[in-house]
């Protein structure tokens, strides 16, 4: 099948590139003698996975238990559920870990110790944590010289039906860098947080087995990982248009983009009308902030080249409006109705959420497969 064949909106993927991003943070990670724990999130596909080198993807984070279960059954058996426990969960990672699974979970309170406790003692299981620790006051995690760190650690180590596995942190700010040496520094901090916690916690006698930082930036940009066990990244497996404003990629090195067709113009105002909404593309507007506001998403030619200061200037459900940025303004009169385009997504997570599988191709002209993603829950 011919890509220009396919029902729009839909997700392209080209595999050459998927396969090269990989294999640029394999070799990364291999010299500074690293393995990986892929986040499954921005793939939720196995098929994805599965172009790792076997030593980095025998272990994989997820974000949902969803993730996790459909990993599990397509072979991954050490799974790291990275979002902070809730009961509600219980269920789920019960059977999970009853089936097999190698799941740790991340929490930062002594409640969810508590629950996760009587849980584990109930069922007669020892379900294994690690403490998130907060390295850049982005989102959840405790700071390093917290007094909680040593009393979270004691209760793992102490209480029935659970048990201490380390520490794992996230550098999300490195998303909000303006440069690649605000990058570096924040990748050091990352690094510097957990092993603080490593050594406050080794100081009380409660070993950490699993040291795990990482984010795509920071994965990118770190230069010393001694201490840490593991990286976790995602984003760097399709890349994206705010990678691309951090000055990690370029344009060319996206692998995904969403496929639309044009149903109409707006001749006033030079506006073309897609196919592709915010159901198609999200509401992600994660380059706002940077040198380059993409908007809703960088506008190509079927072949995935993008046209100058073309964006999505606009979503609405189903419709996106495309209009150029800045001057010179080119017209876009000839442009005919079920012309075909291609979108590079702001957030390639976010994107690829809305559609629930990939048409692959490896010469951006034809399919050569569909891999399928798992959504939800």
């Amino acid at each position: 099948m011919l890509i220009k064949d396919l029902d729009t909106p839909c997700l392209v993927l080209n595999k050459k590139q998927v396969q090269k991003n990989i294999d640029a943070m394999q070799c990364r990670m291999d010299a500074l003698g690293i393995t990986m724990r892929p986040h499954g999130k921005t793939a939720k596909s196995i098929d994805v996975i599965n172009l790792f080198e076997p030593k980095h993807r025998q272990k994989i984070t997820v974000s949902t238990l969803k993730e996790a279960e459909y990993y599990f059954d397509n072979g991954v058996k050490d799974l790291m559920y990275a979002v902070g426990i809730a009961p509600c969960k219980l269920p789920r990672l019960l059977a999970l870990i009853r089936k097999g699974a190698k799941i740790s979970v991340v929490l930062d309170s002594l409640q969810q110790v508590a629950f996760l406790s009587q849980c584990g003692h109930d069922n007669n299981v020892e379900i294994p944590a690690l403490i998130e620790i907060d390295c850049d006051d982005h989102r959840a995690g405790i700071v390093p010289e917290d007094p909680k760190l040593i009393e979270i650690g004691r209760a793992l180590n102490e209480w029935p039906g659970v048990c201490l596995k380390g520490v794992m942190t996230h550098a999300g700010g490195s998303y909000d860098c303006q440069s690649i040496e605000q990058i570096k520094n924040l990748a050091e901090l990352e690094k510097q947080a957990a092993l603080k916690c490593v050594e406050r916690l080794n100081q009380s006698q409660l070993t950490c087995d699993v040291v795990s930082i990482g984010s795509t930036p920071t994965a990118m940009f770190c230069e010393e990982l001694n201490g840490i066990t593991e990286i976790r990244a995602g984003v760097f497996m399709f890349q994206d248009l705010v990678m691309h404003g951090l000055g990690i990629c370029e344009t060319d090195e996206i692998a995904l983009s969403v496929l639309t067709s044009v149903i109409g113009r707006h001749e006033l105002k030079n506006w073309l009308l897609v196919d592709a909404g915010w159901m198609a593309l999200s509401r992600d507007r994660g380059t706002q902030n940077q040198s380059i506001d993409y908007k809703y998403g960088q506008a190509c030619d079927l072949a995935g080249v993008p046209i100058r200061h073309l964006l999505v200037e606009s979503t609405n459900q189903e419709h996106g409006i495309l209009a150029f940025s800045s001057p010179p303004i080119e017209p876009l009169k000839d442009t005919t109705i079920g012309t075909i385009l291609r979108i590079l997504p702001n957030h390639a997570c976010a994107t690829a959420a809305m559609h629930n599988q990939y048409y692959v191709t490896q010469d951006n002209k034809t399919i050569s497969e569909v891999w399928q993603r798992v959504n939800g829950w």
